[in-house]
């Protein structure tokens, strides 16, 4: 399969001359639902502020849609296709559900009434809180919100950035469920994430990522059984499996 996303030998950081990402390489198709673990400080949010133009790249190249975007800003690769939700301040509090959707539909011109209507469809909770302030809602509301607001462009790539920290197990559980109905839509969606576990079980492919660089790549399937991955990597969540039957 083609990849419509492709990261290749980029290095890229906060400060100059101090680079978190150190030569990674990462790629993504159409469709695929790809996750981004590792432990603190790896790099993941880094690589995907890096993707979405928030981080200068260094070094090396980001293709999207066969265009290199190496240098681009955020508001021109929304344009592309491509859209990212950060792990905070993802909503804007003040604001109702209806406005958050409308304001993320910014640079579409004409009705937006269609658009709304299927997010409302694929999440429920909205529709009947549309009139609702976004900053009442619960956290799983608002990443529900936030990846709505994400899908008004329409994008092809959805960049979600630890969408289920500080969540309860049963949020958790509604977020992933989301994110895979997404995902069964067409839409190709990176995702980091701290609940490596459950992230890989539902992954097409993943990267583990450790001090900057792709250290592991493979289906979910592989790296959740891959020993290395899962000592390092997914601790007391891969020693509980490990009984399992």
């Amino acid at each position: 399969m083609e990849n419509i996303l492709e990261v290749k030998d980029v290095y890229a950081g906060y400060v100059k001359d101090l680079n978190i990402l150190q030569g990674i390489n990462f790629r993504i198709s159409l469709g695929e639902l790809v996750t981004v673990i590792g432990p603190n400080g790896a790099g993941k949010s880094t690589l995907v502020k890096t993707i979405f133009g928030l981080l200068k790249t260094n070094e090396g190249q980001i293709t999207f849609k066969g265009q290199n975007i190496t240098g681009l800003k955020s508001d021109q690769i929304v344009k592309l296709g491509m859209c990212y939700v950060p792990q905070i301040q993802n909503v804007f509090a003040t604001l109702s559900i209806e406005e958050n959707l409308e304001m993320g539909a910014f640079i579409t011109h004409g009705s937006l009434k269609q658009q709304k209507e299927k997010i409302y469809t694929m999440f429920p909770r909205l529709a009947e809180r549309r009139r609702q302030k976004a900053g009442t809602l619960s956290g799983g509301e608002r990443q529900m919100l936030a990846m709505g607001r994400a899908l008004m462009l329409d994008p092809d790539v959805l960049l979600l950035d630890e969408p289920s920290a500080a969540l309860s197990p049963i949020l958790v559980n509604s977020v992933f469920e989301q994110i895979k109905a997404i995902n069964q839509t067409g839409k190709a969606i990176v995702l980091v994430e701290q609940n490596a576990k459950k992230a890989l079980m539902m992954a097409d492919r993943g990267y583990v990522l450790e001090n900057g660089r792709d250290r592991f790549e493979g289906t979910g399937e592989e790296l959740l059984n891959d020993p290395k991955v899962g000592q390092l990597y997914l601790g007391a969540a891969y020693q509980e499996s490990d009984g399992e039957s």
